[in-house]
């Protein structure tokens, strides 16, 4: 099966595009937590609920790994030739089992490079929701991505 792929001619200023879906359950949120970030209210669901958070939730670099996974695997795939950086990153709140996280990528910028004329620069806020529409993380995501081959 061939891959489709997104070039940076394909990008368009302003664009959003739902990327996927995404359904949390109890069992990812303790595994993923007890390997990389083992606080008791990502491990522990009793004691989850006498933390501030009344109940187990998400790490927050679990959510980003989600979003990475997404971008990665949505289709079709952008040509990425690298990430540049993650800005304005933000955690608006938290992400629970059961919880059907919603992934959108807005396009920001869109800079073709001036020294090197096979690539350039695109800018995309990424936005995870959950199923009331509530925004649990943002950030800006800095992308170098390839232009379309000419003898495509």
């Amino acid at each position: 099966m061939e891959v489709e792929l997104k070039y940076l001619e394909d990008f368009a200023l302003g664009e959003v595009e739902k990327i996927g879906e995404h359904l949390l359950t109890q069992e990812d949120i303790i595994e993923y937590a007890k390997k990389w970030v083992p606080h008791f209210f990502h491990t522990d669901p009793e004691a989850a609920d006498k933390s501030v958070f009344a109940g187990l939730t998400a790490a927050t670099t679990h959510l980003m790994a989600i979003t990475v996974l997404y971008l990665v695997t949505h289709q079709p795939s952008v040509s990425v030739l690298a990430t540049l950086g993650w800005d304005e990153v933000r955690f608006l709140g938290p992400a629970r089992p059961g919880d059907l996280l919603t992934l959108f990528r807005e396009c920001l910028e869109i800079r073709p490079s001036t020294s090197k004329p096979d690539r350039g620069v695109v800018k995309s806020r990424i936005t995870l929701r959950n199923q009331q529409g509530q925004s649990l993380l943002t950030y800006i995501d800095t992308t170098l991505v390839a232009k379309r081959p000419l003898d495509l």
